[in-house]
């Protein structure tokens, strides 16, 4: 121990700080340091005896060493430096031991944590260059920049490795695993595997999923006929050897979404997000990036095993095919399927914007559960499939007609005009650039070197234009990269007129599935929103960017909900007034004028009779049971009207008491109908006897 360690001590270390424990923090940042750099190891370990130098007996120093091979970039996962947290917390601590600043933390935050508690509970930091009491405002100003430095030095570190890195990227030198089916060179090159089954297997797969068109179909196929993938594995205890796997849905899913097996050489893919990462999973926040947002994708790199624009049909495919029904995701349509809903998968609501699922039981329906999972509210909609399947049907075989052909054509002439136009305009921005790059050059190479002040803004702006000329060319190869317009040609157009006059006779006998997919061949979406109780409109999205406003007529579960209801009652007891004596008849005309039930198509004699009864327009045959007829009274209503039995009132017409120019008989029904005379009534009430009660 030298005599300035002497001095320090005797003026740091105390007899309290002796009493209690010292510890030796030992740390590695990677596996990789632990096996091969061993130098680190032996000094670190050999702090025990320098604590022992200090004072502090052998039983009294303990070293944590459960850290090696672990970052100390955060300490969630440092479960040695966490007990180095507690035994500090407690009390029980006199120093602490590190070779250096870095092996105890690698962030502020931790490092700031372990000097407050240091600092309140009056223990020690010892490091190569010497001892530091945080209670002591100079060592805690030197601790604090030590920690600040060397949270900077992981940040350089990082920095110049990452640089490096994007160097080779950019430069195509950077080696990258290749999936299974691309091998590399000793020099370098990669090239196909040379194992035929295995590059047949592969070839089968991109085949397959282009004539399925569904990754979950694929898979089907591949379990059916069991076929098994191959996979080399790139680390490990098997690495590099082939195996014959199982097909899974993460296995396919990982050819089809790499572009290497189109001859891209892509970088970035995943990148990391610190908002995604979950705290008890290190390797989480490494998400998955749209292909735009790549640092690097230069194709022609690879031998393909598909085309470029094969890629990118299949990307298209399966994002169409998603079915995850999150938020974000509502676009998605998901695959064909085998349900009565003709719709599944295009229905979106006209409320919360969110795709509308499927619902079956009696009758498909179509149904919106967004804005209650995501408020609490009460659900968006519940539609009837059918009605709204069969206006989007019609729909559908008139956009087939050759006048919607025509309006089709035009537009995409449009579109494919349109694109040509943007086309010359990038090449435009494309030639104006290199011209500004070159002229910037010109100058820059004109003027003297020894004008430095002259020569540096040249040189300046010369990278200025070289920058903007890269710009316009990654924007420009964006563009190329957009799939083209579709075009009909006179073979699709002779097709889908064949097609529209014999498709309607065709359609009930096709699959649903074919159904679906001829529909989705037009179709892009469906916006439905509930206008009326009983009618809901239906916005078609066909794939040109047009739409078709149509209206589909629910059924409902109460008659008077239906549109137009007050007008059915009206017109039904003009009909009545008119002596309609038929309530088939007037269902009829009223079906005929438009009018509809609640759940049928038409109106029934039922639905009129409900009506009518309730409003008490009785039929006039059944009109004596209300008690009269305009001017008549039935047996019943006279008996009551006299205060006596009934069979008293049919006593009297049998035996002619009550003379017969007052009583019809009608033929159609068996009730006796007697004229309303007041004197008759006052005749009849002489007849009954003295003291009569009613």
């Amino acid at each position: 121990m030298s005599a300035n360690e002497s001095q320090i001590t005797s003026s740091k270390i105390t007899s309290q700080h002796l009493e209690r424990l010292a510890y030796i923090y030992v740390r590695q940042s990677t596996p990789k340091q632990v096996e091969h750099n061993r130098e680190s190891q032996v000094y670190q370990y050999r702090l025990s005896q320098r604590a022992q130098a200090l004072g502090w007996r052998v039983d009294r120093t303990h070293i944590i060493d459960a850290d090696l091979g672990l970052s100390a970039r955060d300490s969630q996962h440092r479960d040695g430096f966490q007990e180095l947290i507690a035994k500090v917390s407690l009390g029980q601590v006199g120093i602490i031991f590190g070779y250096e600043v870095s092996r105890l933390a690698r962030n502020n935050r931790d490092w700031y944590h372990l000097l407050d508690l240091a600092a309140v509970f009056g223990t020690l930091i010892a490091d190569a260059d010497g001892i530091y009491d945080p209670r002591l405002y100079n060592d805690r100003l030197l601790l604090g920049l030590k920690g600040t430095m060397s949270e900077a030095e992981l940040h350089w570190l990082k920095m110049r490795l990452e640089a490096g890195k994007m160097n080779k990227v950019r430069g195509g030198a950077y080696q990258q695993p290749l999936p299974t089916g691309l091998i590399r060179l000793p020099d370098g090159t990669v090239v196909k595997d040379p194992d035929q089954q295995l590059q047949r297997v592969i070839v089968m797969i991109f085949t397959k999923f282009a004539e399925l068109g569904s990754c979950r179909q694929l898979l089907r196929f591949l379990k059916r006929e069991q076929i098994l993938i191959p996979r080399r594995h790139p680390v490990g205890r098997y690495a590099g050897q082939l195996m014959w796997k199982s097909p899974t849905d993460s296995m396919l899913l990982s050819i089809l979404h790499n572009p290497a097996y189109a001859g891209a050489f892509a970088h970035g893919q995943r990148q990391y997000d610190p908002v995604k990462r979950n705290p008890h999973r290190p390797s989480t926040g490494n998400l998955h990036r749209p292909m735009d947002q790549w640092h690097h994708l230069q194709q022609n790199v690879y031998p393909a095993y598909i085309s470029w624009e094969q890629y990118l049909a299949n990307q298209e495919k399966l994002k169409g095919n998603s079915t995850l029904f999150e938020w974000k995701k509502q676009n998605r349509r998901g695959p064909a399927r085998q349900g009565e809903a003709l719709l599944q998968g295009l229905v979106v609501c006209g409320l919360c914007s969110g795709r509308m699922r499927v619902g079956y039981g009696s009758s498909p329906r179509y149904l919106c559960y967004n804005l209650w999972n995501r408020d609490f509210e009460t659900a968006c909609c519940s539609l009837h499939a059918p009605s709204i399947d069969e206006v989007v049907q019609q729909a559908f075989f008139e956009a087939l007609r050759p006048a919607q052909l025509d309006a089709l054509e035009t537009l995409l002439k449009q579109e494919m005009t349109e694109c040509e136009r943007l086309d010359k305009y990038w090449r435009d921005q494309l030639r104006r650039a290199e011209y500004e790059a070159r002229l910037a050059q010109k100058q820059y190479d004109a003027v003297d070197p020894d004008n430095r002040l002259v020569a540096t803004e040249l040189e300046r702006r010369w990278e200025e234009k070289l920058q903007t000329l890269r710009q316009v060319q990654e924007q420009y190869e964006r563009f190329q990269q957009r799939p083209p317009s579709p075009n009909l040609t006179q073979e699709q157009r002779r097709q889908f007129e064949q097609l529209s006059e014999n498709l309607p006779a065709l359609w009930p006998d096709l699959p649903m599935v074919q159904r679906k997919e001829l529909l989705r061949a037009l179709v892009s979406q469906v916006i439905l929103k509930r206008i009326a109780p009983d009618q809901v409109e239906a916005r078609i999205i066909w794939v040109s960017g047009h739409y078709t406003i149509v209206t589909a007529r629910q059924p409902t579960d109460c008659l008077t909900k239906v549109t137009g209801y007050d007008g059915m009652v009206e017109r039904i007891h003009q009909m009545w007034c008119d002596g309609w004596n038929d309530d088939q008849q007037m269902a009829a005309k009223l079906t005929e004028e438009g009018f509809y039930s609640a759940r049928g198509k038409g109106v029934s004699g039922w639905t009129v009779r409900k009506i009518r009864l309730k409003h008490q327009w009785y039929k006039m045959e059944y009109q004596s049971r209300a008690g009269y007829v305009q001017d008549w009274l039935t047996p019943s209503t006279l008996a009551e009207i006299l205060g006596v039995e009934i069979t008293w009132v049919y006593k009297r017409l049998r035996s002619g008491v009550i003379a017969s120019k007052y009583v019809q008989r009608r033929a159609n029904i068996r009730v006796w109908m007697i004229e309303n005379d007041p004197e008759l009534i006052a005749f009849l009430k002489q007849l009954l006897p003295t003291g009569h009660k009613p």
